[in-house]
């Protein structure tokens, strides 16, 4: 999520954390070992880069079911075999 984004309109909620988690956090917070200045900001962050990282994965996973998709195999051996020519032409430009 762009920094941009996170400035936006906010929802409170609570939230339930283990103690030792909650204990662990706000030690960070507190020793300035991160560029955050509050719980709440740490928090924030964590969320973000999660929900980054489960995005990544759900991309990552659509690209593997490609690579087991016959139709899309096909396609893709085409495209190749069309740009062949062309690669070639660059690559040799480029080692000008």
């Amino acid at each position: 999520m762009p920094v941009a984004e996170m400035h936006e309109k906010k929802v409170r909620t609570t939230v339930s954390l283990p103690k030792p988690v909650y204990e662990e956090a706000r030690s960070f917070v507190n020793s300035n070992a991160i560029p955050i200045e509050s719980i709440n900001g740490f928090f924030v962050a964590a969320i973000v880069a999660y929900v980054k990282l489960i995005k990544r994965k759900q991309i990552d996973a659509k690209f593997a079911a490609m690579s087991s998709d016959a139709s899309y195999q096909k396609e893709a051996k085409l495209i190749t075999e069309e740009f062949s020519q062309s690669d070639w032409e660059a690559l040799e430009m480029a080692g000008e």
